[in-house]
């Protein structure tokens, strides 16, 4: 989806909730389709889903369309719904993609004509075989093509309205996996997070007010904002890095015989340090000096691109990944420093 911003809490919440009864609506049968339309529209809104919240509101109100065709839009949209097919062109003989733009309430009304049309439709004149007894004989006159093409008309719309129910299960299905998964995800930090908020400010008293200009910085709609976010998240390293292993001249020499500098520049270097020096697992050694790794060069990288009066290319959710990490890589450290 184009153009989204990222919801709030309380919207999250509220969406997990409606996507729960929107998937019970739709496994129980207990609302209309037309129902579960609207309801799947307001789960996107919920969500800053713009495109999906106007395909739902086209499922129940009919897609825009003129005998010459749909608008490109409009089309994108009818693609994004799975309203499209292939069939062959009557004139021409070529194959040619078309789509169906009956909103579900109409469909809903075909099928029930076709029935009631199919009822009228049976044959007037109907006469017992004389040879058997039990053998109806329908007159020549009957209607059968046309309770075939009603027959035909009924299949169709059930299909289609078959394929509504199964694009609606599977967006709000997928909606609703991916927020309990989040919600999981959230727990997770959350514990993170109070580790590192009760602890931080005895080993850095200023990483407090830095994390909350974090904060600020990623609920801002400006891209500057969510660079001055990673520029905080470098910050605290550096500070951390100074707090448990202050810069230091002489540089180390590893077993393979590489230099790693510890000068007051190489704050991953010595947090990295740090971490070997105090760490029981070379497991998690390795684990979090990859991470560490990683961190530190993309921070550099944003710092540095600031430096020389560029932009670096940074979006709210590479942001956010940031300080996430930042976060985990701090309660680590600080699980260590405490031992």
């Amino acid at each position: 989806m184009a153009n989204e911003i990222t919801p709030t809490p309380e919207a999250l919440r509220e969406a997990l909730d409606l996507s729960a009864e929107i998937l019970e609506d739709i496994e129980l049968n207990r609302v209309s389709l037309w129902t579960v339309a609207l309801k799947s529209s307001r789960l996107a809104r919920l969500l800053n889903h713009y495109e999906a919240q106007e395909v739902f509101q086209h499922e129940a109100s009919g897609y825009p369309g003129t005998p010459a065709g749909f608008a490109p839009h409009t089309w994108d949209l009818l693609v994004m719904a799975g309203r499209t097919f292939t069939e062959t062109d009557p004139k021409s003989k070529q194959p040619r993609e078309v789509a169906f733009k009956e909103s579900i309430e109409e469909l809903e009304c075909q099928i029930e004509t076709c029935k009631i049309r199919l009822q009228a439709a049976r044959d007037p004149d109907v006469s017992v075989s004389s040879a058997n007894p039990q053998q109806f004989v329908a007159s020549p006159d009957g209607n059968v093509m046309e309770r075939h093409g009603l027959q035909a008309q009924i299949a169709t719309a059930s299909r289609r309205l078959a394929s509504r129910r199964e694009f609606f299960y599977q967006y709000v299905s997928r909606r609703h996996y991916e927020l309990k998964f989040s919600g999981v995800a959230e727990d997770v930090f959350s514990a993170v997070r109070q580790l590192v908020d009760r602890n931080i400010g005895e080993l850095i008293p200023g990483a407090i007010q830095k994390f909350a200009s974090v904060y600020d910085n990623l609920r801002s709609t400006n891209p500057e904002d969510w660079s001055n976010a990673a520029h905080s998240c470098r910050r605290i390293l550096q500070d951390l890095a100074d707090a448990v292993f202050p810069p230091q001249s002489d540089d180390r020499i590893t077993p393979a015989g590489d230099t790693i500098k510890l000068g007051a520049e190489n704050y991953i270097n010595r947090l990295v340090c740090f971490v070997e020096d105090k760490g029981k697992s070379d497991r998690f050694v390795r684990l979090v000096g990859s991470h560490l790794g990683f961190l530190g060069d993309r921070l550099d990288a944003v710092f540095q691109a600031t430096q020389k009066g560029s932009h670096a290319t940074l979006t709210r959710e590479e942001a956010n990944r940031y300080v996430v990490y930042t976060y985990m890589l701090v309660g680590d450290i600080l699980c260590l420093w405490r031992e």
